[in-house]
């Protein structure tokens, strides 16, 4: 039988390259636009623990450490262009923990 690929991304906090189920997704949902295409509100930034959810995807590892790295260099940031709130990066520490 055949070998099937396993699916490999790499940590934002760390760098390293792991397969896509040891890590976790944090996703940008798309934007919300109007008729003539401006922007109404812009995408909410959340953890898809399922790796479905529509939007841009970063994936970093199941650890705090991680995620703090990701948060002091503001790769989350480069990777979804836009500017993310502290908020957030609380919810998602929270997030990672509750699992």
């Amino acid at each position: 039988m055949k070998q099937r690929k396993v699916p490999m991304r790499k940590c934002t906090g760390c760098g390293e390259m792991k397969e896509k189920k040891q890590l976790v997704r944090v996703v940008k949902a798309p934007d919300e636009t109007d008729e003539n295409g401006a922007v109404i509100k812009s995408g909410e930034i959340s953890v898809d623990l399922t790796g479905k959810k529509p939007g841009r995807g970063a994936y970093v590892c199941r650890s705090r450490e991680c995620l703090r790295a990701a948060r002091k260099a503001r790769r989350f940031e480069r990777a979804f262009s836009c500017k993310i709130p502290d908020d957030v990066y609380e919810r998602l520490e929270q997030e990672l923990d509750g699992e």
